[in-house]
């Protein structure tokens, strides 16, 4: 059987393509595991937790007893209340310990419970098989935020942190890792969102997890290196690695969704053909386009949190399409919660969207619900057959038939009102004219209030647009020379600008420009 690109489930090296995780295994068991911690192993959706316990379950089974559970296999009723929820425990740490002889008298004790059973009987039995255990125990949950009605588990875990603050006169795990989204401390947030108490942590004993989980370049690099000794395509390893983070920036699933569509759909592509052809950056900019198109878990969660969480989504929003440098604070509430689900980063100080991909795609789901009611919109819908030619888009007749539409119908706006959403009325512009064959995206390293760099990409061939709020002559002539920086950096000779000048004497219309050895098409409303 050969082995795949893995996107459903955890990852098993004899059977998918996966990065190498010894260091990071290494890592955990020697700052975390060795040093007593209990900790929280808190990522995003299909961030590689599971995949993760999994490895170092097997990892660390020479030198501790590894407890292994997953809430996620047990049913809204087993937390129904303490009882319940006891036996339910107990019942799968029986399992997880039937293969361990030197603790069969406690499975058989922990089976033979009447119906009474409750937290503080449960805590009693661990403790002593804690206690009398031969190596150190370990306990991992996994999923831990799975449960419709998580009360019984902050009880739980408000036992657990009453053993671990006296375990040196009561015996108790060596070392606990939960697993799942919410960060323990927003455990409360998903049972009521709205409630002012909802971040008052019932386990404050937690290390914190500094493991990076996202993947580098080398270790895509490493991974390709497996599959290209397999079928030999002749890839460039190095650049296709730095090519698949510049788009994910190491978000596990998001790396093997590329690599698994250009392995497995695009030599079926008429454009492509062969493996050869595929590895490439037109094959990963493909691959790209059609995963926007799908519905995946993922974007499906990312969705959802955004209806839920207003201001979250108003933060994004703003990055967006404003340009708005937010400074950076972990406990804001909007933040932190981005930051729990992995739709956020920090950079240079600042609130970001976490990778390329993320921004396409909210960029994308933003432009859709705007589409019904823009009129910018409409006229890039009605207007789109006669931008292209001989399979070629004409960057500057974009922009000129932009221009005319917006002093037509934005012309009498205040100032606040286009500095605020003039570059989102050029991206729903834009959007109906390259859709289904194109992609764009913001450039994160030039956006600010005052400046986007959009790429857009349409049949392999790239344009690269600045769009920038007036701040006078000398601010406009420093932006060419920003701009033919940049197109340097694309190997570009030709570079288009895209001004919202709010002066009263301006000039509307499209120029072109010749800044050195680059020409610059600058259209200005």
């Amino acid at each position: 059987m050969r082995r795949r690109f893995n996107i459903t489930g955890s990852c098993n090296p004899q059977k998918h393509y996966m990065v190498k995780l010894n260091t990071r295994l290494k890592k955990i068991k020697e700052d975390y595991i060795d040093n007593e911690s209990y900790f929280i192993i808190n990522r995003g959706r299909q961030y590689g937790k599971t995949t993760t316990l999994n490895a170092l379950e097997q990892y660390l089974k020479d030198e501790y007893i590894v407890l292994s559970l997953d809430f996620q296999l047990m049913g809204t009723e087993d937390f129904s209340n303490e009882k319940i929820f006891s036996r339910s425990f107990i019942n799968d740490i029986s399992k997880a310990l039937k293969n361990t002889d030197d603790l069969t008298p406690y499975v058989q004790k922990f089976t033979s419970h009447v119906s009474s059973y409750g937290l503080k009987e449960l805590f009693s039995d661990l403790s002593i098989m804690c206690e009398n255990s031969p190596r150190p125990i370990i306990l991992m949950i996994d999923e831990v935020d799975s449960a419709s009605n998580n009360q019984v588990f902050i009880d739980f875990l408000a036992q657990l942190r009453g053993y671990y603050l006296r375990r040196h006169k009561m015996p108790i795990f060596h070392s606990v890792i939960l697993a799942g989204v919410y960060d323990i401390k927003n455990l409360k947030l998903k049972l009521r969102p709205d409630e002012e108490h909802q971040y008052n942590s019932p386990w404050n004993i937690a290390a914190k997890f500094k493991i990076n989980m996202s993947f580098s370049t080398s270790q895509i690099a490493d991974m390709l290196e497996e599959y290209e000794s397999d079928y030999h395509t002749g890839m460039n390893i190095q650049s296709i690695a730095s090519e698949i983070y510049e788009y994910t920036s190491g978000y596990p699933v998001l790396v093997s969704s590329i690599c698994k569509y250009i392995d497995e759909e695009l030599p079926e592509n008429k454009n492509f053909g062969t493996l050869s052809k595929a590895w490439s950056k037109q094959g990963i900019m493909e691959a790209v386009k059609n995963m926007l198109k799908e519905s995946t878990p993922l974007f499906e969660s990312m969705t959802k949190q955004l209806d839920i969480y207003k201001n979250l989504r108003s933060m994004i929003e703003s990055i967006l399409y404003q340009g708005r440098n937010i400074p950076f604070s972990p406990d804001e509430k909007a933040v932190s919660i981005g930051l729990m689900f992995g739709f956020l980063t920090e950079k240079n100080g600042h609130v970001a969207i976490a990778n390329r991909i993320f921004e396409m795609y909210l960029l994308n789901l933003f432009m859709t619900e705007e589409a019904v009611k823009s009129d910018m919109f409409s006229k890039g819908e009605s207007d789109k057959i006669q931008f292209i030619k001989n399979n070629r888009l004409n960057m500057e007749l974009v922009l000129k038939k932009f221009v005319e539409y917006f002093n037509e119908i934005y012309g009498d706006s205040n100032d606040k009102f286009i500095e605020a959403y003039g570059r989102k009325f050029f991206l729903l512009y834009l959007k109906p004219i390259i859709n289904g064959t194109g992609n764009y995206y913001l450039e994160a390293q030039t956006r600010d209030a005052r400046r986007t760099d959009v790429i857009v990409d349409y049949l392999g061939e790239q344009f690269i647009i600045e769009l920038k709020i007036w701040h006078g002559s000398e601010y406009n002539e420093r932006g060419w020379a920003q701009l033919a920086d940049y197109l340097d950096y694309y190997q570009k000779d030709k570079g288009y600008m895209l001004s919202f000048n709010f002066n009263k004497n301006k000039k509307t219309g499209v120029n072109e420009i010749i800044f050195g050895n680059k020409t610059i098409v600058e259209a200005v409303v």
